[in-house]
């Protein structure tokens, strides 16, 4: 059947190559009108109670976040000046400051010393910018830049949108160099591999059509976090692009054999089709395994790559032939000498010393699965963007000017007795690392007649049956200290009222963690037990798959290490990925080698010679991958000023050496060690009794 289609294929390949560039032009305006989302906070689950605070505060409240304004040098009348330019911009639902207490000719030492703590310093005054939308959404995004544009240097903007509109900036900024950085590299590499200077070409626009059809096909998704916007391309490039590979080097094996190159293109379709499905099944399982997050970023980036993996598969066996075909008398005139030569030699030393990778390998094995299991993590999402951002400056004021590291807010019952008010927000001042909690009871005293509040002042505190306090902290968001006193206040909070709830970023931010920590386990359970079966399937076989898995993972742990030998912190989103994609991407290493090994095996050869020559027909076509891999994402991770896009490529770019390195040296000392069971316990060399044949 896949002959037939190849023929199709071969037949009318101008059709094909004119089809596919015009399928580009929806692709593109699906991939321009695709939402991107720039807050990996709104992809926790609706589960949480912090998640659903955050609703019930835009719909009872006609608020979703809020900024601190730290306004330098000014006088009062200039002050209120301010405040109310920012109250008259869109989106930007209130402000309040110290004249929605008290008239600004009173002076400051008559505030209520909580309120006085909050909003002044010796040189400056800070006032909190209410939004009447999320904090990712584009309409808050869009009112943090006014403000910037409009309230001139004096005045620092900080908080979550102000994070997460420089976040949108510089990603906007960077994503299309990541492209171009990655097809550079992967150029390179493909120049130094193969035989044609034209081929990288064809293979880097086959490729690129595929990347263009798959972020098109978002548009159905609604919306994808800006990390998976980052990640697909490069990620897209480096493991489909084995796949041009094996059709072109099936085309040029076949073309001798066949009297018209139609017929040798179509079974070289059919062939890729065959090897190529199955290979990438272990890369779709491994991101598969991120469908099973509760932390629905990895669905997103899960979802989008199992598509790019399947458009990779659908453009090498469509678009790539036919370009092939067309473009024939441009390779052989761009044909020359291979630059890297046939590697025996590297392959008979490493298979050579076997003993000495079996020895690294015990040796190496312990410490690696310790550092990859004790790396430091953060969940702090400002602390891997650069210095000078504004919303950097501005979060290193509020933390240095006024002691403030994190603010949050609690929401409870307004009919609670008053007194119980006061005490409740009194026992939370009390909690260590609060510096000061912000209520109507705290602001007017208990005993201070509600009616006499102002209008706008009770707006922001209160609606209908809700009531709202701020709480400001001096520890820092996704710490250990900032999550026990955030469970204190919870504690004491709902003492009072049970039906009481914490909302804000820091609160966001240890729901984050305690749902990533688990993720990270079930992932990771979840990518080698799915890898395991596929393997068990494809060779049906006991021993290989726990060989294999086994010899990734090895790598996997030591990629993971390096940050915890180096004391180099890793974003959370990067353990919990690096893990699926590096297993899932480079397990073909192995099974490649171990396919040929075992077909040497089955066809009567001795257990060395097997290794040998499966050791010898696999080192280049793993080199070619590995680099390939690696030069899609090496540089992207030195270029990257986002933290959380430059550690996964680092990782990943270091992983696929790691993983080459290891299944070139440590594969076949396994496959050495473990041949009479391999053979024991493997399909066809089980029935043929392999293990009784002698060495020769």
């Amino acid at each position: 059947m896949m002959v037939h289609f190849g023929k199709f294929i071969a037949k009318h390949r101008f059709l094909i190559f004119l089809v596919s560039l015009l399928l580009l032009i929806p692709s593109g305006m699906g991939y321009i009108a695709t939402k991107i989302n720039y807050d990996v906070l709104s992809y926790l689950p609706d589960s949480l109670e912090t998640v659903a605070g955050q609703d019930i505060l835009v719909d009872e409240f006609g608020m979703g976040a809020f900024s601190m304004v730290i306004v330098e040098g000014m006088e009062h009348q200039d002050v209120v000046r301010l405040e109310e330019k920012i109250e008259s911009m869109d989106h930007v639902k209130d402000v309040l400051w110290y004249d929605d207490v008290l008239d600004i000719s009173v002076p400051e030492m008559m505030l209520p010393s909580d309120l006085r703590d909050a909003l002044f310093t010796e040189n400056s005054t800070m006032m909190i910018a209410l939004f009447d939308r999320t904090t990712s959404a584009d309409e808050t995004m869009d009112a943090i830049s006014t403000m910037r544009a409009e309230v001139g240097k004096e005045c620092f903007i900080s908080g979550m949108s102000g994070i997460v509109t420089d976040i949108k900036n510089l990603a906007l900024k960077e994503m299309p160099v990541y492209v171009l950085i990655a097809s550079l590299l992967s150029m390179v590499v493909l120049l130094l591999t193969l035989e044609s200077a034209f081929v990288p070409i064809l293979f880097l626009t086959s490729i690129g059509m595929a990347v263009v059809f798959n972020l098109g096909s978002n548009i159905f998704l609604g919306q994808i976090s800006y990390i998976t916007q980052a990640l697909a391309a490069v990620l897209q490039l480096g493991v489909t692009m084995d796949y041009s590979i094996f059709l072109l080097s099936c085309y040029e094996e076949l073309k001798p054999s066949y009297e018209h190159r139609e017929d040798a293109m179509a079974e070289a379709i059919s062939r890729t089709f065959a090897s190529v499905a199955g290979g990438s099944t272990t890369t779709i399982a491994g991101f598969a395994a991120l469908l099973f997050m509760t932390f629905m970023l990895g669905r997103d980036l899960g979802i989008v790559m199992i598509k790019g993996v399947f458009m990779g598969v659908f453009c090498c066996i469509t678009v790539l032939p036919a370009m092939i075909m067309l473009a024939e008398k441009a390779i052989r005139k761009t044909t020359h000498k291979p630059v890297i030569p046939a590697l025996t030699g590297l392959s008979d030393f490493l298979t050579k010393f076997n003993k000495v990778w079996l020895v690294l390998f015990l040796i190496l094995f312990l410490p690696a699965k310790y550092g990859n299991d004790h790396v430091e993590l953060y969940y702090n999402l400002d602390s891997g963007l650069p210095a000078d951002l504004e919303s950097s400056v501005a979060n290193t004021k509020l933390s240095e000017e006024y002691d403030m590291s994190s603010v949050y807010m609690l929401m409870f019952d307004s009919g609670m007795d008053k007194m119980d008010k006061s005490d409740m927000v009194s026992r939370i001042k009390e909690i260590d690392g609060v510096k000061w909690a912000l209520s109507l009871s705290s602001i007017l005293g208990s005993s201070f007649p509600e009616s006499f509040v102002p209008a706008d002042l009770r707006e922001i505190f209160q609606s209908g049956s809700l009531e709202l306090a701020f709480v400001c902290s001096d520890y820092p968001t996704a710490t250990a200290d900032a999550n026990a006193q955030i469970g204190a206040v919870n504690d004491i909070m709902k003492s009072y009222d049970p039906g009481a709830m914490i909302i804000g970023e820091a609160p966001l931010m240890k729901d984050l963690q305690d749902v990533t920590d688990v993720d990270l386990q079930t992932v990771n359970s979840i990518s080698m037990a799915a890898i395991f079966i596929i393997i068990m399937f494809v060779f049906k076989s006991i021993s290989l798959p726990f060989i294999l898995v086994i010899v990734i993972e090895f790598a996997i742990f030591v990629n993971m290490a390096i940050p915890y030998y180096t004391g180099t912190p890793l974003p959370f989103v990067a353990s919990i990925v690096i893990g699926t994609i590096q297993l899932g991407a480079t397990i073909d290493y192995a099974i490649l080698m171990t396919n040929r090994y075992v077909s040497e095996r089955s066809a009567g050869r001795a257990k060395k010679e097997a290794i040998k020559i499966a050791h010898r027909t696999s080192t280049k076509p793993i080199i070619t991958s590995g680099m390939s891999f690696f030069a899609a994402t090496f540089g992207v991770g030195l270029y990257s000023s986002i933290d959380m896009i430059s550690s996964i490529t680092n990782l990943l770019s270091r992983g696929a050496i790691i993983s080459t390195i290891v299944v070139l040296g440590l594969l076949p000392a396994m496959l050495s060690v473990f041949d009479p069971l391999i053979c024991r316990t493997t399909g066809e060399l089980r029935k043929q009794k392999v293990w009784l044949k002698k060495e020769g």
